[in-house]
């Protein structure tokens, strides 16, 4: 729902064009919010970012976006290209935000105003009157995690940011010509043909002798090693051991039956009153109102003074036409079917009582309570099992966090084993061999954490064998571990690797051959196209019709230089070999649909409006004297 506030908005849209993607960075975080001394890692306007700023930023987005993405694989998180891309960021956004300072860039009260009403999740908030319900308002952002304040505090920020780059964006404009021509020039068709020289076709020439093959061991000894590998033994502790080990006495289950008796019955209690409503709706002017609120409390004193009369009273003075002919009644209903005001009342009423005048934004109510109807409850042998589930859930949930603080101690000061954190908390000791510093790409639970792994493969725990640290896994979960034996990276000899050496080579050679002869070929073709053999049947490729032909092959054929008729590129396939591309001719790119070419425009204007903003940044990045101080990965 709350997806309309994070997209509500022009300058979001301007901000995703230039950004390419949503900003992750909470703009201006305070430099002094970070304790301690910390390398400079870039500057903007003067103003330092730390290497505390970076790192805690880059770790709070990367939480966030595992949280969201469970099955994102975190290498790309945790790579130096994200790590990177996460300082960049930050200047981007410092930048934006110097610019605002001083461009003297604020988003008035009323624009505020006017992008809320424009949110459609906000809007759908709005009361008959116009008005906001507030409590509703609140509670949509307390799901987010947000105040109306913090919300509103950054989307003004926001809104500021954006007008930053907003004008300089909006400059960009598309003619007709202007479009057709670059769309023409990109969407352009040509027809071309195609001979492929295919490496694994060479193999049976490729020739293998004793010498070549040891040249080859020689010139590639790190793809012939035997990675580090470590023998090692490890205890997790998680939400289910300790639930495990809880035991429960008759006399828990039976006093928590009896505590929670409505609650696992279930359904929800149902109340059955009548009313006699006086309309009165808030829009109505005051003196009215008043007069509502009289005549209702004349009519409570009427029915407190004789309360047989409620249903008689209600059909001759309720407003409400739905329950007037009823005398008043509502039926049953649960909470929550009421107006809140309504609701409280008559779930703190009595049996048979009749309420005081109780206002609501329908007008004025008076109240009498008919039924009282509660869910059956069940028998304890029913729900003893259900109980005693609960019970464990909860007990287990308040002491993890004092069996854990157990656990880390154990490991830590009893180091030279994992078998007391065994004994004296019910774990499994499990043991694996073959483990190596980086996650096996069939590897599962603790061997497929990183953190893990780095305490495993640390200097201390390799050299002294002595136990990691509790490392956290996630939410209620943490493992140790230790390096029972240990065999460093082995460069293994050429014999233990022969097989694999010749494959490898045969592999090479088969490409280089396929090149050799892809080339010797091109170089023929071009002086005498008579003589082109071996070319599949001609076919039109386009940037939006590539036909399957391979990436290499498309770019080739759309790039080559058309001067003269037909043109010869050739171009390697990588491993797979090599390729001629014939081009013979040039068609006009097909006609398109008023609707297509009204979608080519925005596009071309959305392209050209990316290209002004981003030579904007770059102009604000020069005049507010960014530095970057590390480089780039």
């Amino acid at each position: 729902m709350l997806e309309s506030i994070r997209k509500h908005s022009k300058f979001v849209m301007i901000l995703l064009f230039l950004l390419i993607i949503p900003s992750f960075i909470f703009v201006g975080i305070d430099q002094s919010y970070f304790s301690g001394s910390s390398p400079t890692v870039a500057r903007v306007d003067g103003q330092d970012i730390t290497q505390n700023d970076w790192d805690n930023t880059h770790r709070y987005e990367s939480d966030r976006l595992r949280a969201e993405n469970p099955g994102m694989d975190s290498k790309l998180l945790d790579s130096p290209e994200a790590r990177y891309a996460s300082l960049e960021r930050m200047v981007r956004d410092r930048v934006f935000q110097v610019a605002a300072q001083k461009m003297h860039l604020v988003t008035s009260d009323a624009a505020l105003a006017r992008t809320l009403q424009n949110i459609p999740a906000i809007a759908s908030l709005r009361k008959a009157d116009g008005s906001l319900d507030a409590d509703g308002y609140r509670a949509l952002l307390a799901a987010q995690g947000m105040t109306p304040e913090g919300y509103e505090a950054s989307l003004r920020r926001d809104m500021s940011l954006g007008q930053v780059v907003g004008n300089v964006m909006n400059t960009a404009l598309a003619t007709p010509v202007v479009v057709n021509a670059a769309m023409d020039a990109f969407l352009q068709r040509r027809e071309i043909q195609v001979a492929q020289f295919m490496a694994k076709d060479f193999v049976s020439q490729v020739k293998v002798n004793d010498e070549d093959l040891k040249a080859y061991y020689q010139t590639h000894l790190a793809k012939f090693q035997q990675s580090e590998q470590a023998k090692v033994e490890y205890v997790v502790l998680d939400l289910k051991t300790v639930r495990d080990g809880i035991e429960l006495n008759e006399s828990d289950l039976q006093t928590y039956y009896k505590e929670n008796a409505a609650r696992l019955a279930g359904g929800q209690e149902e109340r059955r009153a009548s009313h006699i409503l006086i309309n009165a709706p808030k829009s109505m002017p005051a003196a009215e109102r008043e007069a509502a609120k009289a005549k209702a409390q004349a009519i409570y004193d009427k029915v407190k003074a004789n309360p047989a009369s409620f249903a008689e009273v209600a059909k001759a003075e309720s407003q409400d036409a739905g329950s007037a002919v009823a005398g008043g009644d509502l039926g049953f209903f649960a909470r929550g079917a009421m107006v809140p005001e309504f609701e409280q009342t008559a779930f703190a009423m009595e049996k048979g009582a009749i309420s005081g005048v109780v206002e609501s934004e329908f007008g004025f109510h008076i109240i009498e309570l008919t039924d009282v109807k509660q869910p059956p409850v069940p028998s304890f042998a029913s729900v003893r099992e259900k109980i005693a589930n609960d019970l464990k859930d909860q007990q287990a949930q308040r002491k993890f966090a004092e069996v854990a603080e157990v656990f880390a101690n154990t490991v830590y000061e009893q180091a030279e084993s994992l078998q007391p954190a065994v004994e004296k908390l019910g774990l499994k000791l499990q043991v694996v061999d073959g483990v190596t510093r980086e996650p096996r790409p069939d590897a599962q639970g603790p061997l497929a954490n990183e953190a893990f792994l780095d305490a495993l493969f640390s200097a201390d725990s390799i050299d002294n064998k002595r136990n990691t640290d509790a490392i956290d896994l996630g939410a209620n979960q943490m493992v140790a571990g230790r390096v029972v034996s240990y065999q460093p990276t082995k460069q293994l000899s050429f014999e233990e690797v022969a097989a694999r050496v010749k494959t490898l080579y045969v592999e090479q050679q088969s490409v280089v051959l396929a090149r050799e002869a892809g080339e010797a070929k091109l170089k023929e073709w071009r002086a005498d196209p008579a003589k082109a053999q071996g070319l599949l049947p001609a076919v039109v490729v386009a940037r939006d019709n590539p036909l399957g032909m391979p990436r290499q092959v498309l770019d080739a054929a759309l790039q080559a230089k058309t001067d003269a008729l037909p043109a010869w590129e050739g171009v390697g396939l990588g491993d797979a070999g090599y390729a001629i591309v014939k081009v013979n001719k040039i068609l006009p790119s097909t006609e398109r649909s008023a609707d297509s070419a009204r979608q080519a425009s925005l596009q071309y204007v959305q392209l050209m409006s990316t290209a002004e903003g981003a030579a904007y940044y770059e102009l604000l990045k020069k005049k507010f004297k960014v530095q970057f101080k590390v480089s780039r990965p």
